[in-house]
């Protein structure tokens, strides 16, 4: 068996907030986890609440950002698509644009200092106003390294709200991907698909709920941004030996391997490795299907192929 930390990969689900170091959280008077665990997908959320109000000065943002290239890099990621709630910082400090650029500053530095590509999408609470969604829109066409953003949180809200936004996002030239299909049904993933536009699903293990459902998704190509740690972990799975990943591969879906924040990335091939069977064959195209996924150049997707084939190809 291959090292899987040297398997070159791309990281499309994973959020900013949700990767701050437990020994960072400490030292800006916090902590990321509660003792016990999470009890509910609230819990989790209020969480994650406590950690985003640790951050309150550029340096901090720079901070996390530049921490998360590090350990992303020891991963063997290769291309990240890292997720940032900004609008919602900056209304919370009072400088719309300072945690944004905090972060792009800091995502430049790790960048280069640890040889990761990397792009910026930002998210939008559904549970939070539409007018909020309208800066996150605005921020992101002011700054090239923001590619896109997404709804994200309770599913149980609706995104219809939302599709004037998701309307203008698209004839912006940005792109799409929504939370969907994890916590709600087949019913969310036909909303982000029809309403948000979405061109790739968060998480969307559900989409098993409705054969119909699967057969347009496997036809359009939409991939799945799926998490099988954080699935387990907030609740919506069982166990890891229940979830739904090799079903989904079996339908021909685009599965990626992503963590959410919620466990690293390495480890999580790791342990798909080693609770459904994968060998190094299987990870690699999981491998492969993250890079085809994502929205990174095709001069650079090619590039990341070629080193996921010389890594299957070493002895």
């Amino acid at each position: 068996m291959r090292d899987i930390r040297s398997l070159p990969k791309a990281h499309l689900h994973v959020h900013l907030e949700s990767t701050v170091r437990p020994e960072t959280a400490r030292e800006l008077g916090g902590s990321r986890e509660p003792e016990n665990g999470f009890r509910s997908f609230r819990e989790f959320g209020d969480a994650r609440a406590r950690v985003r109000e640790l951050l309150r000065t550029a340096e901090h943002f720079r901070r996390i950002a530049v921490e998360f290239c590090e350990d992303e890099a020891a991963q063997g990621t290769r291309y990240v698509e890292v997720t940032f709630t900004a609008a919602s910082h900056g209304e919370r400090l009072g400088a719309p644009e300072m945690p944004l650029e905090a972060v792009l500053e800091g995502m430049a530095e790790g960048g280069a200092r640890y040889g990761i590509e990397w792009r910026v999408l930002l998210d939008h609470s559904r549970r939070r106003p539409v007018e909020r969604l309208w800066r996150t829109l605005k921020l992101a066409t002011r700054y090239d390294a923001v590619i896109g953003l997404g709804l994200a949180r309770d599913e149980a809200h609706p995104l219809a709200p939302f599709a004037e936004v998701c309307d203008a996002a698209r004839d912006a030239g940005l792109r799409l991907t929504h939370h969907a299909g994890e916590a709600a049904g087949a019913a969310s993933i036909r909303e982000a698909l029809d309403v948000g536009h979405a061109e790739r699903l968060g998480h969307g293990i559900r989409v098993l709920d409705d054969d119909t459902l699967v057969a347009e998704v496997r036809e359009r190509g939409i991939p799945l941004e799926v998490c099988p740690t954080s699935n387990v972990l907030l609740g919506f799975v069982p166990s890891l030996a229940d979830h739904p990943l090799p079903r989904l591969r079996a339908a021909g879906l685009a599965v990626t391997v992503n963590t959410d924040g919620e466990t690293a990335l390495a480890e999580e091939y790791t342990r798909l490795r080693d609770v459904f069977g994968y060998d190094d064959h299987d990870l690699a195209d999981l491998a492969r299907a993250s890079i085809d996924a994502s929205f990174a150049p095709d001069v650079l997707k090619a590039r990341l192929r070629s080193d996921v084939d010389a890594w299957l190809d070493a002895s």
